[in-house]
């Protein structure tokens, strides 16, 4: 059962069918999966592994394979879980289609989509480029690395981060911009309060690392949250954060840096103040985009 007509993305749960339990029920139920899944994926991953006798030579290593390609794949795919669970505890749970936790029109708008990633790609090769030049000077990007690993392992990281990236960063926004708003959605009137929460719980779960890091994460996640409800889906939200993590990956492939376990939690000061500008730059931008293209922001 959809949500009335007019209601905004963060009301989509609001349909008076959401199950026997209720939106406790759905948010129990459906976290429980996500964490289960990720550790089914792990223990695969560990299986693999040693099946394959290709584990980490320390014993009390925190990776699943010695390769930094495998073991990314492992990392990726264990996240990417989300999407399905979070699709399946809307539909058989909050008892509403599945495609309104893309948008308000109950799918992904593939043509708005590829609008937001023809803003989205460049603005975002700008802060990365602008960010690079600003600390280079600190810590020369591939010092801490192995250095370019030759083409044929580069090419081959190139592939697992294209193929698994946009599913690992879109099962984040389909659990914490996406699902997760619209469960607190069912019990609150502001989308605000939904907002906060899922922007806190979003910066916590890239873990502990610098003050700095952990403030972008929580900045960005805000303003993705606006901006999720001013356009009614989640399209510009993921292409952003899609872009991110591509050109993350995709450096840290050329430079030897897969095997890192630094996180967006890790992120240095200069990082923070180049998202203050940008953030907002990019989210204002697509509101405004969307406002003069007729972007549905409320359920029909």
């Amino acid at each position: 059962m959809r949500a009335p007509s007019g209601s905004r993305y963060d009301e989509q749960g609001r349909n008076g069918h959401g199950g026997r339990f209720g939106w406790l029920g759905e948010l129990s139920v459906v976290l429980v999966l996500i964490v289960v899944g990720i550790l089914v994926v792990s223990v695969i991953g560990i299986a693999v592994a040693e099946l394959l006798d290709a584990g980490p030579a320390a014993a009390d290593s925190d990776l699943f394979f010695d390769d930094p390609v495998a073991d990314l794949a492992v990392q990726l795919l264990g996240l990417a879980i989300g999407i399905p669970i979070v699709l399946w505890g809307a539909r058989m749970l909050g008892r509403r289609p599945a495609g309104t936790v893309s948008s308000v029109i109950g799918r992904l708008r593939w043509g708005w989509l590829w609008r937001c990633a023809a803003v989205a790609f460049p603005l975002m090769v700008l802060q990365v480029g602008l960010l690079i030049a600003w600390t280079w000077n600190d810590e020369p990007l591939g010092e801490s690395g192995a250095g370019f690993p030759g083409w044929p392992v580069f090419l081959l990281s190139l592939a697992v981060v294209l193929a698994l990236v946009p599913f690992q960063a879109a099962a984040e926004e389909y659990v914490f911009r996406g699902w997760l708003v619209q469960v607190i959605g069912r019990v609150v009137r502001s989308p605000w309060p939904a907002i906060v929460l899922a922007s806190l719980l979003f910066a916590l779960a890239h873990g502990f690392g610098e003050l700095s890091g952990f403030l972008l994460l929580l900045y960005s996640a805000l303003w993705w949250g606006w901006l999720v409800i001013r356009t009614g889906g989640l399209e510009a939200v993921i292409v952003m954060h899609v872009a991110n993590n591509l050109l993350a990956f995709g450096l840290a492939a050329g430079f030897g840096e897969l095997a890192s376990t630094e996180t967006a939690a890790d992120a240095p000061w200069q990082a923070m103040a180049v998202e203050l500008v940008f953030a907002p730059l990019y989210c204002l931008t697509m509101a405004r985009i969307a406002g003069r293209r007729g972007v549905e922001r409320v359920s029909p």
